[in-house]
Formats: C-alpha cells, structure tokens, sequence
C-alpha cells in the first residue's frame, strides 16, 4: 500500500508535576519531570509500578492537568484531550455493535468526515494493520491481538501527530505480543507518528524505542516520580532479542529499574 506518512510532532516536557489530594494532603506522584522529544521519535518509558509513568501518560493526553510545569505538543500547550493526540489502552475499547471497518470509521465520522471519505480513509488503515480480510466482523469474532490491531487502526485513522500507548500489549500472550511489537514496529516507520509507549517490559522497551526513558519514585515509594535516565537504543532495525549488544542494554535498563 502507498505509505501514511503523518510527520509526528514534538513535545515538550518541563518541570513537570503532578500532584493528587488526600486525607493527609497532597500527595506528589511527578515532579520535576523535564524531557525533549523529537517530531517522529519513538520513546519507551519504564519503571516500577507507581513511579508516575501513566500519569505522564495521561497528563499528555489532556486526562488529567498538571499541578505544575509545561506540558506542550508541537509547540501548543496542552489544556484537554485533543485529535493531535491518540490514546491506545491495554483495554481495547472497540464497540461490540459495530465492525472493523465501523470502528475505525467512528473518529473521522465524528469529525464531520463524508461516510464514503471515513470509509476510504479507514480502509487504509485496516490494511496498515493486515486486517483487511476481517474488515466485516465483529470484535467479539476476534482474537485478543486481532482487537488490539483494530483499536490501533481505529486511533491512527484520525491521524494523530502523536501516538500515547499505555501497556497496550500487556494482556497478550508471549507469540501475540511479539507479533504485534514487529507490526508496531512496521507501521512507526511507515507513518512517522511521534509515540510514546509505557510498559513494564524492559525486552519490549529496547525492542521498539529510539530512547528509553526510565523512571522512578512515585507514590507507592514515598517520593515524586521522577526521570532516573535517558538511554539511547542505538541498534540497526529489525532487532535481534537475541543479539549481544541487543543483551547489554536490557540488562543496563533492568539495573537501573532494580537499584
């Protein structure tokens, strides 16, 4: 198929925080968060559950607000979810009522798009994700993987300059995660969308990312979550898990997450 390329933009973190209330008071989940990252990057960020990587992830979708800092896309601030911006959960979030080809119509349908144009469009991105031939089923006729390609298609069909991932492949097993993180891998490059993708596995971290971002702190530890390092993943693509160098860095990653 002829390439979607959609340049993705960049974003722009400073002196991030985040705050929650409590009984006792606030609580500080982010603080002092600072990250630059380029139009078309892939950033991975990893860290032990509570560090605050999800509510990075959810303050960039507009979910929740900053307590302070900057938080900008493509040089806007963000103030609320926004069509620059999609989200892909574990949690796939189809509607059961409608099919493929449906449920990656609904965004550009919603926007005010013809019905023959959402088709067209959707169409595209049903292939971008090798679904074509279950355009006309149903999620519930679908397998796990199957799902998570639609809800991938159905966010990349409003073509988003930024692509938020949170452990989309989490509830997957081992042959489908892995097939999904080589189709992932596939359409980064043919689309060019900025993403970034939260997860708790470091071999997926270093498979897909340009950077790893490694977190720690967070409520659960009694600190602000904070960014730990910044590790650059400097190896040819298609990667080799198996690969020496590919070894080395996992283990750097999981060293920095452990101490």
């Amino acid at each position: 198929m002829t390439s979607t390329v959609n340049l993705g933009a960049p974003i722009t973190i400073a002196a991030l925080g985040k705050q929650f209330p409590s009984e006792q008071g606030p609580v500080t989940a982010v603080a002092g968060l600072d990250l630059e990252i380029a139009a078309g990057e892939f950033i991975a960020v990893v860290g032990a559950s509570g560090c605050g990587k999800s509510t990075v992830l959810r303050m960039l979708a507009g979910f929740e607000s900053p307590t302070s800092g900057r938080l900008e896309v493509g040089g806007a601030p963000v103030r609320g979810p926004g069509p620059d911006r999609g989200v892909v959960f574990q949690d796939y979030g189809l509607f059961p009522w409608l099919t493929v080809q449906e449920n990656v119509a609904y965004g550009p349908r919603q926007t005010g798009a013809s019905r023959r144009d959402a088709a067209a469009r959707a169409a595209r991105y049903i292939e971008l994700v090798g679904l074509t031939r279950v355009a006309n089923r149903f999620p519930q006729q679908l397998s796990g993987g199957m799902q998570q390609r639609v809800a991938i298609a159905r966010v990349l069909c409003n073509e988003p300059a930024v692509l938020l991932m949170d452990e989309p492949f989490g509830a997957l097993d081992a042959l489908t995660r892995g097939s999904l993180q080589r189709e992932l891998e596939r359409i980064h490059r043919e689309t060019g969308t900025t993403t970034l993708f939260v997860t708790h596995s470091v071999e997926e971290a270093v498979y897909l990312a340009d950077r790893v971002v490694v977190m720690s702190g967070g409520i659960s530890h009694g600190t602000a979550g904070h960014v730990q390092a910044v590790v650059p993943v400097q190896l040819d693509r298609p990667r080799d898990v198996n690969d020496a160098a590919f070894t080395d860095h996992r283990r750097r990653i999981s060293a920095l997450i452990e101490h």
